[in-house]
């Protein structure tokens, strides 16, 4: 089974795109779910059906559903939330401190990708095809299992200390989330079973979003098996007129956008463009032409089996090592790195994460690193004293 989420900024049909892809998957005789945890409910509007939070058909091998994120919240974490409160105030917490230390921001989210790993479970299906919401929230959203993982733990550690039947029970609860999130985290950065599409337009505020999104998702481990350009215009050739103009211009533009992202060190095998429809695809047979055009006939999974490149990679040099951490940089990429211990800390536009060093070089010392549109090249020397 797999697992294909969609993201990108609002507004560029990241929702047609996906629910194209989940009907050319149910048109070459797979089950496909295509889900929705976009507030926005576009979904239904895309395969020309209402949808609720249950699956239902819409074709053959195909079916869809839209997440309600705000009652999934209402219904799952009220009651844990409210154990935890009067589990603190029995430990003598201010009753607006536990009210405070029991919010968790991104809960609606968090449990919504939590609903999809239940779904993608509970099915029949080959591959469920997730329609995410704008990059920004999605970011948070894949974050979320790791951050709220540690949250947990820090509640858990604290007052677990002042005992009692009441906060056991509640410890307990507490700690059966924090496994349920860990198996989320797992289930994202598993490149097997998880993989993110993202779906930009040829627009160079869009593009930088995007190669902002590469560097975040490789960060956090989660691998991109593909970038869908959507709505490039077609060429006007020898039209004359103004509209024929303003598409020529038009055309160009995007034109250089689509050359600098072939330029920005990205596998041109992941780049797949749709052109710009006069119409608006709405409904299954407009969709299952865009999933045409998109794979070309070829599978939709194609290609998903090759494996990730490696985050690191070491090599060895006169005076010392060479590290090279894969991760796609822009021009302007702001870049932060420090040694923690046995550990690099590593921070892109805000984002940041703990890289283990390989045992190797843990006795030795940075020297310097460089940033390229592959990622950086940390250099180390070794300490005297240490082994070659």
């Amino acid at each position: 089974m797999r697992i294909l989420l969609f993201t990108g900024k609002g507004g560029v049909g990241k929702t047609t795109l996906a629910a194209a892809t989940a009907a050319g998957l149910a048109g070459s005789g797979r089950k496909a779910l295509v889900v929705s945890t976009d507030p926005a409910h576009s979904l239904a509007d895309a395969v020309g059906s209402p949808l609720t939070a249950d699956p239902s058909e819409v074709d053959t091998h195909l079916h869809a559903a839209q997440v309600d994120s705000r009652g999934l919240a209402d219904q799952a974490w009220q009651d844990l939330r409210g154990a935890l409160r009067s589990a603190l105030a029995g430990a003598g917490v201010d009753a607006l401190d536990a009210e405070e230390l029991t919010v968790l921001p991104g809960i609606d989210e968090v449990l919504a990708l939590t609903e999809v790993q239940r779904l993608a479970r509970s099915g029949p299906w080959d591959t469920v095809v997730v329609d995410c919401g704008p990059t920004a929230e999605t970011l948070r959203l894949l974050g979320l299992p790791e951050a709220i993982s540690g949250y947990l733990g820090r509640i858990f550690g604290g007052p677990a200390r002042f005992g009692g039947r009441r906060w056991a029970r509640t410890a307990d609860s507490v700690r059966r989330l924090a496994d349920h999130l860990e198996s989320l985290r797992t289930l994202l950065t598993d490149p097997a079973v998880s993989t993110v599409r993202l779906v930009l337009t040829p627009e160079r505020v869009v593009l930088a979003e995007t190669r902002r999104t590469l560097t975040s998702l490789a960060l956090r481990g989660i691998r991109v098996d593909g970038l869908v350009v959507n709505r490039v215009l077609p060429a006007p050739g020898r039209w004359r007129g103004p509209a024929a103009a303003w598409m020529r211009t038009r055309r160009a533009q995007q034109q250089a956008v689509l050359d600098e992202l072939a330029g920005a060190g990205l596998d041109p095998a992941l780049v797949r463009p749709v052109r710009h429809r006069a119409e608006e695809p709405v409904g299954l047979p407009a969709l299952r032409a865009i999933a045409e055009e998109l794979y070309g006939g070829r599978d939709p999974l194609d290609g998903e089996d090759a494996p990730a490149a490696p985050l690191l990679r070491m090599s060895e040099v006169d005076d010392g090592y060479r590290l090279r951490v894969a991760l796609p940089l822009g021009r302007d990429a702001a870049v932060d790195l420090a040694r923690v211990e046995d550990d690099l800390a590593i921070t892109v536009d805000g984002f940041r994460r703990l890289v283990a060093l390989p045992e190797l070089l843990r006795p030795c010392r940075v020297t310097g690193a460089e940033a390229d549109a592959q990622g950086l090249l940390v250099s180390f020397v070794r300490e005297s004293g240490s082994e070659r």
